[in-house]
């Protein structure tokens, strides 16, 4: 075999792009290659990112893969411009998620986690994850994400505890963690607290309940209103607002709690709403944030009636025993009885759900831990106010201090066993609360060495806040932590701002001096086709393992990237992705061509002065350059979808449409200086064109990149490419758009008309532009051999020939005699037979459209179908008539 023979054979590329064995062989090489690594070479800049950890619990989901592609192309690109690079995974421990996981198995074999203990719990949670709780990593390394993955973390590791540790004693001695009592978002299913951020407030049909409150002095009764009657119990004031003129005369006064027969007091206070109702407020300090707060500025006691399952306590007299809901059935129908009922309203207010079992969260008083969160707030809100953090997009900014400027204590104790136990210990000879960062032996005050630890854990969202700084080796002074702290951006969606986002920043700044990330870019939702948000419920879900193995992960990245626009949910149907599995096809074949006259070797990347080029070359070199200003361009800012739209653009219709059409009669021509200078321009454009697409499209990109000549290593250790300004001529690239212009209005004639495509035609060309005539005369050639022109005219005037077609392109009107080309009358009686059968159809959806029993009995989504396809049998008809009087006027 010779050597050029051996050169071919290396670097053919298969006829059809399979995708599967490319996609299996690059991501096990990519791993074997450690090339994923993190580096920390001196005097080299650093970017780097830390990975929204998904739940150990989880698997990868549309959004997930939206987030993370976003993230590699990120990361991708750094890589390639030189950058020290590091991208850390890993996996939240997901509290609560992973517990009830792990009971639904104790379920199964007829046991809880009270029969086997805490230790034995937390023995099988670890045992769970150690075998199950790896899966979505897996699967984040089938998108082609490239962290490095030799340092993936996990929030309950060693390391991530000690810093876990480490920030709640400083805080604690700081003053800055307390315990005390509080109302709490409490689920009696989970039989945990939640966070304000954990409660999904969903709008809900109920009833607003008017209670009748006698006065103690007999005088006549007080209405309030309330949705939660069972509450009412646990009373001990009605509110009234200081300046409501109805109850001026009412200091002093008092009201006898129905059913329950005790005195309570009216209070004035600023909180209560004039014009709600008949604006007195029934305050249940134990059962009520805002109550609770009027109870503190009133000095009135707290009376809590329920327990931690939701059932009614002995605070509630004759009702102990009865879950709330029966209990509030009940007390509507005492209240009924004893003539206090003054009315039931139907009215939808927002019922706080718990976020992972979705019952009814009840407010309960209870002894927590809490956060004082104003003054690490303070900080964070400087953060994004001076520019240290830029929110893409800039929109949520104002959402974000308004969030934070009303920011409440934050509860971060949580009543399960799986997390980070809080490290307090209580000793029960004394009394005496101890928090230390290691067991204490005995008690500092009263030495007793009866300790009992305190059993709640941490808030998962706790040690989440810690991950750009804990996962880099905090509170060690590390080497990463040098190199890459602060993280560069952080890509997260918008629905974690406060969860995650704030709280990281209030971390950040508050531990390390510093701001956690230096830009947060927000991606929106994925939603179907239609809208629709993704749910089992409406079977919209999409699989990206599915997708992946149906479409090709570069096809499924693209389109992901293709529709990531700032600030706008993502609409993604399985059409979308086939389009840009198309492109991706396109790729590959167009670079099978281009390999064909690339297999000897003997191309050389362009070099030298360009200016004696043809013109051909030239554009596409400068269209190169200016693509690759416009790609960094959109990647420094985040608008990832004006990337991949400036590449595709690039790709389909300028390499692949015009150029790599242009150049054919160049590789296949006689001249052998043009043949060497073409190849040298296709070899030089396809490389960039490989390296600009990497970052979205890894896979393909690789594969073509080895079968290029010459002996290569990875692609993704490339040089970015730099815009080449010795390229850039608006001249050429004025005077190429010309020629693509007459070219397209000729192929516009021809499509129109329906000229068979072997036909030769003749064209005539009117401008007055003397300029631009003498370019399209110069270049007569490329027209005429793109159009199949037999006989090629300009002319600086004239008028339309009888019986031609024509087109205008700017100031350029196109002609293309029709005579022996196409049997007007014959075309006409086609289109007329084609428009009647079209017709038909759009009557027959007319109808049935304007059926009232089809509209009030179909789905939405078939009435919307109906209405696609009457949209689309309009839009023929308008074509059809418009072919119809284009030709009635040859014929005229």
């Amino acid at each position: 075999m010779t050597d050029t023979e051996q050169r071919t054979k290396e670097t053919e590329l298969a006829k059809a792009y399979e995708f599967h064995d490319i996609e299996q062989r690059w991501h096990q090489a990519w791993l074997d290659s450690k090339t994923f690594q993190g580096c920390m070479e001196e005097g080299k800049d650093s970017f780097s990112i830390v990975i929204p950890p998904p739940n150990v619990t989880g698997v990868l989901h549309i959004g997930h893969a939206l987030n993370n592609t976003l993230q590699d192309i990120l990361v991708r690109y750094r890589r390639m411009q030189g950058l020290n690079v590091l991208w850390v995974p890993g996996t939240d421990h997901a509290g609560i998620a992973t517990q009830n996981v792990v009971e639904r198995h104790l379920t199964a074999e007829g046991k809880d986690r009270h029969q086997i203990g805490r230790e034995k719990f937390i023995e099988r949670v670890w045992t769970w994850r150690r075998e199950s709780g790896g899966q979505i990593i897996n699967q984040l390394k089938r998108l082609g994400c490239s962290c490095d993955w030799d340092r993936e973390r996990f929030t309950m590791d060693e390391g991530l505890s000690k810093a876990v540790v480490k920030v709640f004693t400083t805080l604690y001695d700081q003053g800055l963690i307390y315990k005390g009592d509080y109302i709490i978002n409490w689920c009696p299913r989970c039989h945990t607290a939640l966070s304000d951020l954990e409660v999904e407030h969903e709008p809900t049909a109920g009833k607003l309940y008017r209670i009748r409150y006698p006065y103690a002095d007999g005088s006549g009764f007080l209405v309030v209103a309330t949705t939660r009657p069972e509450t009412m119990l646990g009373d001990t004031a009605v509110a009234v607002h200081p300046e409501d003129e109805r109850y001026n005369a009412m200091p002093g006064q008092q009201v006898i709690l129905p059913l329950v027969n005790r005195a309570i007091p009216i209070v004035f206070d600023a909180h209560v709403e004039k014009e709600f109702g008949t604006g007195a407020l029934k305050v249940t300090p134990a059962h009520d944030l805002n109550d609770f707060e009027i109870g503190r500025r009133h000095d009135l006691p707290l009376i809590s009636v329920m327990d931690k399952n939701g059932v009614m306590n002995e605070q509630a007299g004759k009702y102990q025993g009865l879950d709330r809901f029966v209990c509030r059935k009940q007390i509507v129908a005492d209240l009924e009885e004893q003539g206090l009922l003054d009315g039931i309203e139907e009215y939808e207010h927002g019922v706080g759900n718990c976020y992972r079992c979705h019952t009814v969260v009840e407010p309960q008083l209870s002894k927590q831990w809490f956060v004082s969160i104003k003054p690490l707030a303070e900080k964070a809100i400087a953060a994004v106010k001076n520019g240290d953090i830029r929110l893409h997009p800039k929109s949520w900014e104002n959402t974000y201090f308004d969030w934070m400027n009303n920011i409440r204590d934050w509860c971060i104790s949580r009543q399960i066993w799986w997390g980070h136990q809080i490290p307090a210990w209580t000793c029960s000879d004394c009394g005496e609360l101890i928090v230390r960062d290691q067991e204490p032996v005995d008690c500092p005050k009263c030495q007793g060495e009866k300790l009992v630890r305190e059993t709640d854990v941490l808030d998962t969202w706790f040690s989440s806040a810690l991950w750009p700084f804990s996962t880099l080796g905090w509170p060690d002074q590390t080497r990463e932590l040098d190199f890459f702290y602060p993280t560069s951006v952080l890509i997260t969606s918008f629905d974690i701002l406060f969860f995650w986002v704030a709280r990281m920043i209030m971390m950040g700044t508050h531990f390390m001096g510093e701001v956690p990330f230096r830009d947060v870019y927000l991606h929106a939702l994925v939603r179907d086709a239609h809208g629709q948000k993704m749910s089992k419920s409406k079977g919209n879900v999409m699989d990206p393992l599915l997708v992946m193995d149906k479409y090709g992960t570069d096809a499924f990245r693209f389109t992901l990237t293709a529709f990531a626009a700032q600030g706008r949910d993502i609409k993604i149907s399985e059409d979308r992705i086939e389009g840009y599995r198309h492109f991706i096809n396109k790729i590959w074949n167009a670079s099978r061509f281009a390999l064909m006259h690339l297999d000897d070797g003997s191309a050389r990347l362009v070099d030298q002065d360009i200016k004696e080029f043809s013109m051909a070359n030239q554009w596409i070199l400068s269209r190169t350059s200016h693509t690759i200003r416009e790609v960094q361009v959109a990647l420094d800012s985040f608008q990832f979808n004006e990337v991949a739209s400036l590449i595709y653009q690039f790709i389909w219709r300028e390499f692949c449409d015009w150029y790599l059409e242009w150049i054919k009669p160049a590789l296949y021509g006689e001249s052998i200086a043009a043949k060497a200078e073409t190849r040298s321009v296709l070899l030089t454009v396809l490389e960039v064109t490989l390296k600009l697409l990497h970052p979205i499209a890894p896979f393909i990109t690789e594969e073509i990149w080895h079968a290029l000549p010459g002996k290569r290593a990875t692609i993704m250790l490339e040089a970015y490419p730099k815009p080449d300004t010795a390229w850039e001529s608006l001249q050429v690239e004025s005077a190429t758009n010309l020629l693509m212009g007459v070219i397209g209005g000729i192929r516009n004639i021809r499509s129109e008309m329906q000229i068979h495509p072997s036909a030769s035609i003749n064209a005539l060309l009117v401008c007055a532009d003397a300029a631009k005539n003498d370019t399209l005369r110069r270049h007569a050639a490329s027209i005429t051999g793109m159009t199949k022109v037999k006989d090629f005219d300009v002319r600086a005037s004239g008028e339309c020939p009888k019986g031609a077609a024509s087109f205008i392109f700017e100031d350029i009107a196109i002609f293309v005699p029709m005579q022996g080309l196409i049997d007007i009358d014959r075309e006409l009686e086609k289109l007329g037979r084609e428009r009647d059968k079209i017709m038909v159809q759009l009557e027959r959806i007319e109808g049935k459209l304007g059926n009232v029993k089809f509209m009030s009995n179909a789905p939405a989504e078939v009435v919307a179908k109906e209405q696609e396809k009457l949209d689309g049998f309009r839009a023929t008809i308008a074509k059809i008539d418009e072919n119809i009087s284009r030709l009635q006027e040859l014929n005229g």
